[in-house]
């Protein structure tokens, strides 16, 4: 099968998956992205960049609610479909190509899904007060709240295709979220193997961007503590303002869903192998 076949079936797999989702009111999830956004922005936004502690606590809020908005998104697309998944890869299905329309369908969803949570956010939070390293602090800010929506999206798409059913994916989904928090860097001091773990999560890498789009390394902290260690941030390298860690940040959030593309591909051909 050609590039041109490629195209033509994602192109067909698209415009079935647009279907499918307005049939089935998929503009909930937009709802669900504006109630979310909201109710972080209205919790965090009045004291959003006073000193570390709340910047760091709110762009760790609005990191975990992108995360886990995106994987919501996906989580039960593919394994409510394997049954026919596995009758249309005997005719010839390609599996590339399902997957591609997914991915289409997931990049569109949540460019509409950063739009409304940006917007919430703009109105609640300074985004001008960040300290932008490119174009514009609401760019920089942007771009990171998409590629950590998008991304966790896949991710969902991933665990959805490994699952075998609904109930096994919903299952799967909190502790997901469990690590992605726990290894973000903000809750707990990481070190040895736990801090080399939390390179491979989208937490870790989203705190990275927003932390130097805010420049939390040189913030002063709100309280004061006996720990003379308070005073250096935990992690404070991946906050220091500087363009390198910032695309360091954004490509290695673009690694984790490129990895977790090949995965999701690879799970449905195994799973279709003998069909």
């Amino acid at each position: 099968m050609n590039e041109s076949d490629l195209m033509t079936q994602t192109n067909v797999y698209f415009k079935k998956l647009f279907r499918i989702n307005m049939r089935e009111k998929s503009w909930k999830y937009l709802i669900f992205a504006l109630i979310i956004s909201m109710l972080v922005a209205l919790i965090v936004g009045p004291d959003m960049f006073g000193n570390f502690d709340t910047t760091n606590s709110g762009f760790f809020t609005l990191a975990s609610a992108c995360i886990w908005i995106g994987i919501f998104n996906s989580i039960q697309s593919i394994c409510k479909e394997h049954e026919i998944i596995r009758a249309e890869y005997r005719q010839g299905l390609r599996i590339s190509s399902y997957v591609f329309a997914h991915l289409l369908w997931q990049a569109l969803l949540c460019l509409a899904q950063t739009i409304i949570i940006f917007v919430v956010c703009c109105i609640w939070m300074q985004f001008d007060k960040s300290a932008h390293l490119l174009i514009s602090a609401y760019v920089e800010n942007f771009i990171t709240i998409y590629l950590l929506t998008f991304s966790a999206a896949v991710l969902g798409l991933m665990i959805s295709a490994i699952s075998g059913t609904p109930t096994t994916a919903m299952t799967i989904m909190p502790f997901v979220l469990i690590i992605q928090l726990v290894m973000s860097g903000v809750l707990f001091i990481l070190s040895g193997a736990s801090e080399v773990f939390s390179y491979f999560t989208l937490s870790r890498w989203g705190m990275a961007a927003f932390g130097c789009e805010a420049d939390l390394f040189h913030m002063p902290t709100g309280v004061q503590q006996v720990d003379p260690m308070f005073n250096n941030p935990m992690n404070s390298d991946f906050y220091k303002p500087e363009v390198l860690r910032l695309f360091a940040a954004w490509f290695a959030i673009i690694g984790i869903t490129i990895f977790n593309t090949f995965v999701c591909g690879l799970a449905l051909k195994i799973k279709n192998r003998d069909s």
